[in-house]
């Protein structure tokens, strides 16, 4: 099993604003500082999480490593992780990126989703200033995986293979450290894999004799929060998010579709088995590792290089 982490809220030093969940940091036995993010609402948000970092880490992408934890004070579950800078480093999140390139971009107008301007095209052209995360980020970065838009590229297919709809524009982010600004290590996948559908649900859609409820036709439903062109109502699919950026970066997506390709299924099925049963339930893993079946094929049958 995952280990989980015992914290005391009443140690909480400082309140995280960012986001919608209760977040603090606070100060561990090491001397690391860490940041709790907890799973007040029963959403499945912390497996969530978890799960996504570990699929990253197989993949080989720069992440951030989160750990399951408990807020022993609060009776809270939730997630623990370290922060990707370290003074006098700063983060720079998307928004801020984008309206440093194009004084238009609406980057303070309170939304994080429903960002038409937060297209493929843009984000891109954004990423071409940025450098690569750097160690202990890229260690594991596969060869020939050499920019930024690169890396962009793999963590677009980790959100397609994941079913993550949150990466708007406050959900990646650059790291400046004097004159060098290096893209971020992906972060914050907790909306991702369907966590928050109930066990009757994933029962009914694994069992059931009607297509339109099947998993392939529930799979094609996740949204990115990227768009195609600025103006249009809707988003992009995550699997068509993914297949534009890779129209970018050629070379680095066929990299990371091989990488793809050689995880084999028993590997992902031990990731499950680690997730505590209070936590994701048989049903649930279940679910998941078809939900992470069907969305592979998907993006290596698809993928044209």
């Amino acid at each position: 099993m995952f280990p989980v982490q015992f914290i005391d809220s009443g140690n909480a030093e400082a309140l995280e604003p960012l986001g919608t969940k209760r977040k603090f940091w606070f100060t561990d036995a090491t001397g690391r500082r860490l940041l709790f993010k907890a799973e007040e609402r029963g959403t499945g948000e912390d497996w969530a999480e978890k799960l996504g970092c570990e699929l990253a880490r197989l993949l080989g992408l720069p992440h951030v490593h989160y750990e399951l934890a408990f807020d022993t004070a609060a009776k809270t579950p939730g997630v623990i992780c370290e922060s990707c800078v370290v003074a006098p480093t700063v983060l720079l999140m998307g928004n801020q990126l984008m309206l440093d390139r194009d004084p238009d971009y609406p980057a303070n107008a309170g939304r994080r989703y429903r960002v038409s301007e937060h297209t493929v095209a843009a984000v891109e052209r954004t990423l071409q200033t940025l450098s690569l995360p750097g160690s202990p980020w890229c260690d594991a970065l596969p060869e020939g995986v050499t920019t930024a838009v690169d890396v962009f590229a793999g963590y677009v297919m980790l959100d397609a293979w994941i079913a993550n709809q949150d990466r708007h524009h406050e959900n990646w982010a650059g790291m400046r450290s004097g004159e060098t600004l290096a893209l971020a290590p992906t972060f914050d996948h907790g909306a991702a894999l369907a966590r928050n559908l109930s066990d009757e649900e994933r029962s009914e859609r694994l069992n059931s004799r009607d297509e339109g409820r099947r998993m392939p036709n529930f799979a094609r439903r996740a949204r990115s929060a990227f768009y195609a062109e600025p103006g249009d109502a809707r988003a992009m699919s995550t699997l068509a998010a993914w297949q534009a950026f890779s129209r970018f970066a050629p070379a680095a997506s066929t990299i990371w579709v091989d990488r793809l390709r050689c995880i084999e299924a028993g590997q992902v099925e031990e990731l499950l088995r680690e997730v505590p049963p209070d936590r994701l339930s048989a049903i649930g893993r279940a679910f998941t590792a078809e939900l992470l079946a069907e969305n592979r094929r998907r993006i290596v049958e698809e993928f044209e290089p």
